[in-house]
């Protein structure tokens, strides 16, 4: 795996950690009884995209430093996912 790659991998995780981050702990307008005019009652009342960035940029880390040490000792490979015996 070259530093490019290393980075797009990175990326990846980061974004599908931040889209399950997202929804976690969010108190919506219609929970909290004070709906904005023009806003729909489940808009957030408060996000914390900031924080949730910098936890989500921790656990990507820690998740693709696992991803990185499989597949840069060879742990898994493709041979090892070929079920149908298509690679000789």
């Amino acid at each position: 795996m070259g530093p490019v790659s290393g980075l797009v991998l990175y990326v990846v995780i980061w974004a599908m950690t931040f889209l399950v981050a997202l929804p976690i702990r969010i108190q919506t307008q219609g929970e909290a009884g004070e709906v904005v005019k023009g806003t729909h009652s489940g808009s957030p009342q408060q996000h914390h995209i900031k924080k949730k960035a910098w936890i989500t940029t921790g656990v990507a880390f820690v998740i693709w430093a696992i991803c990185a040490y499989v597949i840069l000792t060879g742990t898994v490979t493709v041979r090892d996912i070929d079920w149908f015996n298509r690679m000789g």
